[in-house]
């Protein structure tokens, strides 16, 4: 699916594993794209990506230091004017040796930490680029929720939910506000991926048996892949909307 060369995208937590991929397809569409992440593994993947020959630059931000992103944003505003195309990515979990916190075990600590990088860092892309959208007449913002934030975690926590149930409600509340400038507002909620994270942790036979229709995890690129419909000019008319990637584990 190809896009204007003009086009500017931003992706946080773009070095991850759906984050390469969706910047990956980006790149390959002719987008210039902005690789965010809180390592240099951020400039690392850029210069991969340019060394493929595509337009790529990487930046390290953390997304929940509201200075930083600033700092971010105006060095974006200076060097391209605009971000035509914001993918909010960015996303953590935290457990303990390993494992979800029980939500009455739960330390303030912890929680403000997974809210302050799942979703107030979402919110401070949003207000640092939105408006330019506006004022172009033209935008797209994808804001990577989960399916934990739709029914709950049996993993990853009541934080973790709460943060992804949030990002929901900021996209559609944003969706009503902006849509008639020609900025569309989506969300994408995947289920159980296999990414780094989730490799790292495996994934029981029994859990796939019982919970998902498809009988497998999904691809990060199965994710991306999402990603870039709505980023197209063809998903105009598409705002508000989550598409659920979960193999057909829940069914709204």
């Amino acid at each position: 699916m190809g896009m204007h060369d003009s086009r500017v995208a931003l992706v946080t937590g773009g070095a991850g594993s759906i984050g390469r991929q969706i910047c990956g397809r980006l790149a390959g569409a002719g987008a210039h794209v902005i690789v965010v992440d809180q390592s240099d593994r951020a400039v690392a993947f850029a210069a991969e990506l340019e060394e493929a020959g595509f337009k790529a630059e990487g930046m390290v931000c953390d997304v929940s230091d509201e200075a930083a992103v600033d700092l971010l944003a105006d060095r974006v505003k200076a060097r391209h004017g605009k971000v035509d195309i914001l993918i909010n990515n960015a996303g953590i979990v935290l457990r303990k040796q390993g494992r979800k916190v029980p939500a009455l075990q739960l330390g303030l600590d912890d929680w403000n930490r997974v809210l302050a990088v799942n979703l107030t860092g979402a919110f401070l892309f949003v207000r640092a680029f939105v408006p330019l959208m506006v004022d172009a007449r033209w935008g797209r913002v994808i804001n990577m929720s989960s399916m934990g934030g739709r029914v709950g975690s049996r993993i990853n926590g009541m934080h973790y939910s709460a943060s992804k149930a949030g990002l929901i409600g900021m996209s559609r509340t944003l969706a009503l506000e902006v849509s008639r400038a020609g900025v569309t507002v989506n969300v994408i909620a995947p289920g159980r991926i296999a990414t780094e994270m989730n490799k790292s942790e495996g994934t029981s036979d029994q859990l796939i048996d019982t919970f998902i229709p498809a009988g497998r995890l999904g691809g990060p690129e199965e994710v991306a892949a999402c990603a870039m419909y709505l980023a197209s000019d063809e998903a105009s008319y598409v705002t508000g909307a989550i598409l659920d990637v979960n193999g057909g584990w829940y069914m709204p």
